[in-house]
């Protein structure tokens, strides 16, 4: 499915919070349209996720956990309604999995909270990871910090759980507003970047497993 068909889907209601860009005429600008462009051209995913020949890791990384931040959000932001202390007190995946917040801050153990509030300050603190220039530099004169891999694995990994949550306590809401094929679209596209890069452990991939074995056959 297009990239513009999933954006122009989403973008017609609310947004979750304000969108991350890129600045116009940077290399991640660059790369964040070829990446789109990819995407829009009907590519396999499995395909356009590889690093073009030439680029730097850290870069193609960068873009994508924004892209992937930035595409989560509309897909939670069709279903934040619904989510609520009463509907979803905790922050699960179906019975068998529960995930705890902690941030070393406010939260300095991890700590059992209402999905809503726990997706609430996961959207927080990545886009404060995000907007921090020593973290996520702007210019490429700024080196990157030798904590950016390890710091997106974990930025990619719990916005995963965002997906678990999503996918097996609303998708019914998914499918009622018509935007199954774009959940699924963009899940396909996280799935198989996470996979190629080897960012998310298999256990924490765990939840989706069967879904993911029927519709990642790219």
């Amino acid at each position: 499915m297009a990239l513009n068909g999933f954006l122009d889907f989403f973008q017609k209601g609310k947004t979750f919070r304000p969108k991350k860009g890129f600045t116009a005429g940077t290399i991640r600008y660059s790369l964040h349209k070829q990446a789109q462009a990819s995407l829009q051209s009907g590519i396999n995913l499995r395909l356009a996720v590889r690093l073009p020949e030439g680029e730097n890791m850290n870069d193609w990384l960068a873009v994508h956990v924004v892209d992937f931040f930035n595409r989560i959000n509309l897909i939670y932001g069709t279903v934040s309604e619904y989510c609520n202390e009463t509907t979803c007190p905790t922050m699960s995946g179906g019975s068998r999995y529960e995930y705890l917040w902690a941030d070393g801050d406010l939260y300095k153990k991890p700590t059992a909270l209402p999905a809503q509030k726990y997706i609430e300050l996961l959207m927080d603190w990545i886009e404060t990871q995000i907007n921090n220039e020593s973290v996520f530099p702007v210019s490429t004169d700024v080196p990157f910090p030798k904590t950016f891999l390890s710091l997106s694995r974990k930025i990619l990994t719990r916005l995963f759980r965002v997906f678990v949550h999503v996918y097996i306590h609303h998708f019914d809401r998914i499918v009622t507003i018509g935007a199954e094929a774009h959940v699924n679209a963009c899940y396909k596209h996280f799935y198989y970047f996470v996979q190629e890069f080897e960012l998310i452990s298999g256990k924490e991939l765990e939840p989706l497993h069967e879904m993911t074995s029927r519709i990642c056959k790219d």
